[in-house]
């Protein structure tokens, strides 16, 4: 197929471009060119900042696609863009959404694509939302050939999946770990969570690649197990060989604090247990299964991390509130003993 990418190097849709160049499909990417150098060879690009409607009609002018795939798009107004741009031009265009957008709090715990998307506690989520709308209400009255995919926190090798973490990433909650320090986990560590590794993702989303019954339809991607945030604490300390410190702090606290948007990523989001229906993709790419389990997968990230110190990004400042937080706990409770 001749398919173009609006992004293609991030930790969802990295692993789905090296797929698709394996198997020698023409592929573009339409980027600002910041990590082309990490993509196959046989991979072109257009590299063009995508708001610059003007100069991106321009380079796009002429060509056409079996499909259009749409990672970096996060507001309406960006899909209003890509609609001027790719109508007409190509014969699939998939959106990726995100599994956030579903229901909080969950009135049960088992997710299909018929849940309803309600999330007052996540601006991201609503916009997430919105765009879909939007996008269906094109399918509908215009025939855009849209297809929606609505991921759930899918990482890759670079960042260990965490709940609670500042601006700067997973790695100073993995070095906490390292140090011996107590680390914040939200709740008490008991709900489940479901993680996805990229490369698990790319299968199912390049299934849907080219099928005329994805056209007009709405689908998750994600792993069947469900894992406890226990647990995905626990694979990390396990991975570095080290004893997790586990230091339980309620979701409503740590969202008050202010500090970091917790009110959206664990209210909105992690704090929530969730399991999820894939029988509606698998219907479609019946070979579909995510076969690395969150032991595997965090274990392979961690040893990552660990040989490549480009991605061991301090974070002081997190590391501080995460020290005065719990003192902070500590004191509450030594005053009322």
């Amino acid at each position: 197929m001749k398919i173009l990418f609006v992004g293609g190097t991030g930790t969802i849709s990295m692993a789905i471009t090296k797929r698709l160049a394996a198997e020698g499909h023409e592929l573009y990417l339409l980027n600002r060119g910041s990590r082309n150098a990490e993509v196959p060879e046989n991979v072109k690009f257009i590299t063009v900042d995508i708001n610059d409607e003007e100069k991106t009609a321009k380079l796009l002018e002429g060509m056409e696609f079996d499909c259009v795939g749409e990672f970096i798009g996060f507001v309406p107004e960006q899909l209003q863009r890509d609609f001027r741009l790719f109508a007409g031009k190509t014969k699939q265009y998939i959106y990726i959404s995100s599994a956030s957008a579903y229901r909080k709090p969950p009135k049960g715990y088992v997710i299909t694509e018929d849940t309803p998307l309600e999330n007052p506690y996540w601006e991201y989520s609503r916009n997430k939302k919105a765009c879909e709308q939007y996008l269906m209400e094109r399918y509908r009255r215009d025939g855009f050939p849209v297809t929606i995919v609505r991921p759930s926190h899918t990482y890759d090798e670079r960042s260990v999946p965490l709940g609670v973490h500042g601006s700067g990433g997973s790695w100073q909650v993995v070095k906490r770990i390292m140090e011996g320090k107590p680390v914040i986990i939200h709740g008490d560590g008991s709900s489940l969570w479901t993680i996805t590794h990229n490369s698990d993702f790319a299968k199912a989303y390049t299934g849907l690649m080219g099928n005329p019954e994805a056209i007009g339809e709405t689908f998750h991607i994600t792993s069947d197990e469900s894992v406890s945030w226990n647990e995905i604490y626990g694979y990390i300390a396990e991975a570095l060989g080290t004893e997790l410190k586990p230091y339980y702090i309620s979701s409503r606290f740590l969202a008050d604090t202010g500090d970091y948007d917790f009110e959206g990523s664990l209210i909105g989001d992690k704090s929530n247990s969730v399991v999820f229906d894939n029988s509606k993709v698998k219907a479609l790419v019946p070979d579909f299964k995510a076969e690395i389990s969150a032991r595997e997968g965090i274990k392979n990230t961690v040893r990552y991390i660990l040989e490549h110190p480009e991605f061991q990004n301090e974070d002081k400042e997190f590391d501080e509130w995460c020290d005065k937080v719990i003192a902070v706990l500590e004191n509450a409770k030594s005053s009322m003993k």
